[in-house]
C-alpha cells in the first residue's frame, strides 16, 4: 500500500511540476527570427543550423569577438572538467581541450557533433567527448563538471529553464555556468535583435532558473561574460 501511495505521489508530483513548466513559456505568433515561444517576457530565437557552420569558422571571428581572450578569462587549468555546451563545430573546444583535463562537447544536432569530432581528429585532440542532447536535458554527467560554456547559445534553448535545471544537477558543489552572449544595449553590435540579449534579461531569466551573479565581464568587444553559481 505504502508503495502504491508513493507511485501516486510520484507521478502527481511529475504531473504538476511539468504542468509549472509548461506555465513558463507563452505562445505567440512567431517574428522572423523568433520561434514564437516568448520565455520572461523574450522571443526564443530560431537555432542555427549545421548548414551554417561555416559561419562559426570564419577567419574574422578571431578579431570580431576575441575568443582567445574569453578562454583566458576562463582561469583554466589541466584539473577541471569542463562542458562545451552548443559546441557546434568546436571552435571552442579545441581551445578548452588544450587547457583541461575533460571536454564534453554538448550539441543538439548530430551533424555538428560529427563535425566537431573531425576538426578534433584534424588537430589530434583525444581529451573530447561527444554528447547529443535533447531540448530539455543536457545529457551530461551529475555532478561531474566544473564548468559549463555556451557561447551565444543560450538564446536559442527551447526549453532554457530545464536545460539550466538540468546543468545544475550536472554541476559540482562550486561549479559555474559561464554565458557568452551578444550585448543587446550595444546597437553597434551588428546582430539580428532575437540574438542579442541584455545582461538585465539574462539575470532575471539565470536567477529564476535558481542560478546567482558572480562575474559581468565587459572585456569582450560585442559580448557580455556572465559567470553563474548555484544559489
Amino acid at each position: 500500500m505504502c508503495k502504491i501511495l508513493i507511485t501516486i505521489f510520484a507521478v502527481l508530483h511529475g504531473f504538476a511540476s511539468a504542468n509549472l513548466f509548461s506555465q513558463d513559456y507563452i505562445l505567440k505568433n512567431p517574428s522572423r527570427d523568433g520561434i514564437g515561444k516568448f520565455y520572461q517576457g523574450r522571443e526564443i530565437s530560431k537555432i542555427m543550423g549545421h548548414f551554417g557552420a561555416a559561419w562559426l569558422e570564419r577567419q574574422s571571428r578571431s578579431k570580431e569577438e576575441n575568443p582567445e581572450l574569453a578562454v583566458d578569462l576562463l582561469d583554466l587549468n589541466k584539473s577541471l572538467v569542463v562542458a562545451d555546451f552548443g559546441a557546434g563545430t568546436g571552435y571552442f573546444t579545441s581551445q578548452l581541450a588544450k587547457q583541461c583535463s575533460v571536454v564534453y562537447a554538448v550539441d543538439i544536432q548530430s551533424e555538428m557533433i560529427q563535425l566537431n569530432k573531425k576538426n578534433m581528429q584534424s588537430k589530434n585532440i583525444q581529451n573530447v567527448k561527444y554528447i547529443l542532447n535533447t531540448p530539455k536535458q543536457t545529457n551530461l554527467p551529475q555532478n561531474s563538471i566544473d564548468l559549463i560554456l555556451l557561447v551565444v547559445v543560450y538564446h536559442e534553448l527551447e526549453f532554457p529553464f530545464e536545460v539550466i535545471n538540468d546543468m545544475k544537477n550536472s554541476l559540482k558543489s562550486n561549479g559555474q555556468i559561464v554565458l557568452l552572449e551578444y550585448r543587446a544595449e550595444d546597437p553597434s553590435v551588428p546582430i539580428k535583435a532575437l540574438h542579442k540579449m541584455s545582461v538585465k534579461q539574462i539575470t532575471k531569466e539565470m536567477d529564476y532558473a535558481g542560478m546567482k551573479l558572480l562575474k559581468n565581464i565587459q572585456k569582450l568587444p560585442r559580448q557580455h561574460m556572465l559567470v553563474f553559481s548555484k544559489l
